[in-house]
């Protein structure tokens, strides 16, 4: 196997140390989240390998660590499914109704903060706002022609005249440019930047927090009014939970 490998078994041993999902590979980070640069990037076949040995577990913030010696075999992430966490996540269905359906959580950090609960036990979001940060998110991406959501939203396409981004400006790319961008707008400009930090470009809300100069907990709350004006702007109400 290759030395990249060999590398990341013995990074992976050392305290702290994850791998987490990183474009169309994976990242290995010695750091407790993604603000840590990545100190090895990885392949499929590479990740596959670490499956193999030293094995890996499924860690509650996302990604995966090294399984510490003599324990029991756990199911490995399946092949070319990097990142998921199984759940249930509010999504909206052609008949404009809401459902509770199947998801992997491991995708985004609306998805994330969904699975959250205050010292009450109650969730951070509601079914209607995780449905608004989820809708946006999509359509950024298909905005992005299926790219990252590290992509810096000011490169997305805004009109047919080009791309910094180097996207084929095609009619469903545009098309999902103007609905982030009305989404955006309706929000309004306190709670645009809150909202595109998390929702379109990826951040977390710890990153967004800092990077938007606000203090420890002030982001979820301005969060949730983003959120909730979203669901507005998209007509989201209640959640219908399927079987």
């Amino acid at each position: 196997m290759s030395r990249a490998v060999e590398r990341a078994r013995r990074l992976l041993a050392r305290p702290g140390a994850w791998l987490g999902v990183e474009g169309a590979g994976y990242g290995l980070r010695l750091g407790p989240d993604r603000r840590a640069r990545v100190n090895l990037s990885l392949t499929e076949a590479e990740f596959l390998a670490l499956v193999d040995r030293p094995g890996l577990r499924a860690r509650p913030e996302g990604g995966w660590t090294a399984r510490p010696a003599g324990e029991a075999d756990a199911a490995p992430p399946p092949p070319g499914r990097p990142g998921v966490i199984a759940g249930t996540r509010a999504v909206i269905q052609a008949d404009g109704r809401l459902a509770s359906l199947p998801a992997n959580l491991g995708e985004s950090p609306v998805a994330w903060l969904a699975r959250r609960k205050d010292a009450a036990g109650r969730p951070w979001l509601t079914p209607a706002e995780a449905a608004a940060g989820e809708r946006l998110r999509q359509d950024a991406e298909r905005a992005a022609g299926g790219a990252s959501l590290t992509m810096r939203w000011d490169a997305l396409p805004r009109a047919a005249s080009g791309t910094a981004a180097r996207i084929e400006p095609g009619e469903r790319v545009l098309s999902a440019a103007r609905r982030v961008d009305q989404a955006l707008t309706a929000v309004g400009p306190r709670l645009r930047p809150i909202v595109s930090r998390i929702c379109v470009h990826g951040d977390s809300l710890k990153l967004a927090e800092t990077g938007l100069g606000l203090r420890r907990r002030q982001g979820k709350t301005l969060l949730k009014q983003g959120l909730q004006a979203l669901a507005e702007h998209y007509g989201i109400g209640g959640v219908k939970d399927e079987a």
